[in-house]
C-alpha cells in the first residue's frame, strides 16, 4: 500500500497506510468557530478543515485572516485546511465571485496561517495553474477536488477527475460523491484502488451519505489518505463522530495487521 510520494504537514504524513482524520469547523462567526475549536482540540484530530463558506464575514478579507490566525494559534501543531466549497459542489451560498474566491485563497496563503487549501477542479486552466503557483510560493499544500452531491459518476469519470488533479500539479486529489446504491460504493472504492496504484500523489475519496459511510471507515484500505469525521458539527452527509471513527479504525487496522 506504499505510495511513491508522501506529503508531510506539521509532522503528519499523507500517503501512508495510516489514514488521517479531519474534522470540520462550520461556525458562522469567529466566536462560534473558536468554541468549536475548543471542543474539537481535546479529541485530537489529525487535521482540521475550516469550511469558510459557512463564515458570514467571508467578504471581509481582514476578518477571514484574523480568524484564521486565531484558529492557527489554538490548533498548535494540528494542520489547518482552508476550504471555500462552492454551492454547486455542496457548499453554502456566498456573495463572492469565483475570481474573488481565488484572490482570497491567495491572501490566506500569503498570511501564513494555513497549511492546505482545497479548490475545485471546475475552474479554468489559467486559474488553477495560477493558484498552484501562489500556493507553492507560500508553501501551502493544494488539494484539487471534485464533489457530486446527487449521484456517483462512472468509474472512468472518477478516475479521470483524480488524474486531472495530478496533472495540474496538485499535492493531493479529492473526489466525494453520493451513492444511490451499494454498487455505487463499490465503483468509488474500485476507482480509489486503481488511482492509488497509478498516481504519485495522495488521494482522498469519499462516498457520502448513509450508504457511503462505510468508505469513511475502510477507504484507507483501498488507498484514500484522509477520512472526515464529526468533531463538533458535520459538514457533509455520512460523517461519523470522531471518537466512534477512531475506535472502528483501530479495530479494522488491528484485524488487518496494519
Amino acid at each position: 500500500m506504499e505510495r511513491t510520494k508522501k506529503v508531510s504537514i506539521r509532522g503528519k504524513s499523507l500517503g501512508t497506510t495510516q489514514p488521517l482524520i479531519c474534522t470540520p469547523l462550520v461556525g458562522s462567526d469567529t466566536d462560534q468557530i473558536m468554541s468549536e475549536v475548543a471542543k474539537i482540540r481535546p479529541k485530537e484530530p489529525d487535521m482540521v478543515e475550516w469550511r469558510v463558506d459557512f463564515f458570514k464575514n467571508l467578504g471581509n478579507t481582514t476578518a477571514v485572516i484574523e480568524t484564521a490566525s486565531k484558529i492557527r494559534e489554538a490548533l498548535g501543531r494540528i494542520p489547518l485546511l482552508f476550504t471555500i466549497r462552492s454551492e454547486k459542489e455542496g457548499g453554502q451560498p456566498i456573495s463572492l465571485t469565483e475570481k474573488e474566491k481565488m484572490q482570497l485563497y491567495a491572501k490566506v496563503c500569503e498570511s501564513g496561517n494555513i497549511d492546505l487549501i482545497d479548490c475545485e477542479l471546475f475552474h479554468d486552466d489559467e486559474e488553477l495553474l495560477w493558484l498552484r503557483q501562489v500556493s507553492k510560493e507560500y508553501d501551502v499544500r493544494l488539494i484539487l477536488s471534485y464533489h457530486h452531491f446527487h449521484l456517483t459518476p462512472g468509474y472512468e469519470e472518477i478516475l479521470n477527475k483524480l488524474l486531472k488533479a495530478e496533472s495540474y500539479g496538485a499535492d493531493m486529489a479529492k473526489v466525494a460523491v453520493m451513492p444511490t446504491s451499494t454498487d455505487d460504493v463499490l465503483v468509488l472504492l474500485k476507482a480509489t484502488q486503481d488511482a492509488h496504484k497509478q498516481m504519485n500523489i495522495p488521494i482522498i475519496t469519499i462516498s457520502m451519505g448513509n450508504l457511503g459511510a462505510i468508505t469513511r471507515m475502510i477507504g484507507w484500505f483501498f488507498g484514500s489518505s484522509v477520512t472526515f469525521a464529526v468533531g463538533e458539527n458535520h459538514s457533509a452527509p455520512g460523517q461519523i463522530p470522531i471518537d466512534d471513527l477512531k475506535t472502528v479504525l483501530k479495530i479494522i487496522q488491528r484485524s488487518a495487521g496494519v
